[in-house]
């Protein structure tokens, strides 16, 4: 489990936590094996996510709108507890879940028709007064409650789809309750071609966003899809194999957090700033590190802020700071490149396998060298 924050083009893990199952957390032999520390108890996914947001609360970390998948928006004490942190959110739900439709609501408790015992508190639900799933509120609207909506610019083309929101009021057991839910903002999508809605979205946004804004947020989780991606195919999580607790985080914060927070190609962009502050991605000029130069960093495949490109600049950096050539052994000179650089890190293609390596040898004087 992680906690990012982001902005429009980019996002920096702030907190991982790796989820145990409640038999995990009972088993005392697979704990010690393992190395779980004594002080992990169990924990719901959405506690976890609860935790780390409070933590980055008090950390001064800048707070925005919380984005959640189904797993946690289908948990109602979650985005209870965030209302309480005073943190707006657009959070998913399944489509089961239950709302009262735009302008109705559970009705008040009636007055005792004796004046003993205590006044009645619970609201009430009656034969006709009952709420609906949203999948069933979707089905019941309009065509003309559709709207078709562009979020972002995609690989290959624009990508858009049919979105319908309103206004609507919670009901998961309000009958508990003296007073109904505050009303939140149910989005729905409904692509072309599907046979029912998709994708269900309850949000604490004013009153009176665009649609468009609400998408946007709404569909904004991609960047964190991404990440994970990159995470699992460029640093090797969807391929680690440990066996213990503290080597699953020292993977996560030594390979995703650290690199990415050290070395950003074009300076630290978190915490978030505004738009205008990175927009677009601007070319490191030659600039020197430890007395040498290092070269500008070409951005790979189509995303200048891809992993690949961070382990580039990585590399460079490493090897604009060792002290002797690499290749011939001779003190490093930044004013000339020495004839014995292979024609690959002539054209920078050096990877960060390579460069460590190669400034490994470095620090080693030529006349010790094992051939």
């Amino acid at each position: 489990m992680s906690l990012s924050v982001t902005t429009e083009k980019a996002s920096m893990p702030v907190a991982y936590r790796l989820y145990l199952p409640q038999s995990w957390i009972e088993d005392r032999k697979r704990r010690k094996k393992t190395g779980v520390p004594d002080w992990i108890q169990f924990q719901t996914k959405p506690e976890i996510a609860l935790d780390q947001i409070r933590r980055a609360g008090k950390r001064g970390i800048p707070q925005g709108v919380v984005l959640a998948d189904a797993g946690y928006g289908t948990d109602t004490d979650f985005r209870t507890e965030l209302t309480k942190l005073e943190l707006t959110y657009v959070v998913g739900i399944q489509s089961v879940t239950t709302v009262w439709k735009p302008g109705e609501g559970p009705k008040p408790a009636p007055a005792r028709k004796a004046d003993t015992g205590r006044p009645r508190k619970l609201l009430q639900r009656g034969a006709k007064n009952q709420p609906v799933s949203v999948k069933e509120l979707a089905l019941s609207l309009p065509a003309e409650a559709w709207k078709k909506v562009t979020w972002r610019q995609g690989v290959k083309e624009k990508l858009q789809s049919r979105f319908a929101a309103m206004r609507v009021r919670p009901a998961h057991r309000d009958y508990w309750r003296s007073e109904p839910h505050p009303e939140e903002w149910l989005l729905i999508e409904w692509p072309a071609g599907e046979t029912e809605p998709t994708k269900y979205w309850l949000s604490t946004l004013p009153a009176n966003p665009a649609l468009m804004d609400l998408v946007h947020l709404a569909k904004h989780r991609w960047i964190i899809e991404r990440d994970y991606q990159e995470l699992k195919q460029e640093l090797g999580l969807g391929h680690y194999e440990g066996r213990g607790w503290r080597g699953f985080h020292h993977l996560i914060h030594r390979d995703a957090s650290r690199p990415m927070d050290s070395w950003w190609p074009n300076g630290v962009v978190f915490p978030p700033q505004p738009k205008s502050a990175i927009l677009d991605y601007q070319r490191p000029s030659r600039r020197h590190t430890s007395g040498h130069v290092v070269r500008r960093v070409r951005p790979e495949r189509h995303n200048p802020r891809s992993i690949t490109t961070l382990r580039m600049v990585l590399a460079r950096h490493l090897v604009g700071g060792i002290a002797h050539c690499p290749f011939c052994g001779r003190p490093a000179d930044p004013r000339r490149q020495c004839a014995a650089v292979p024609a690959q890190v002539a054209a920078k293609e050096w990877t960060l396998g390579e460069a460590a390596e190669r400034m490994e040898l470095s620090q080693t004087p030529p006349a010790e060298r094992v051939a």
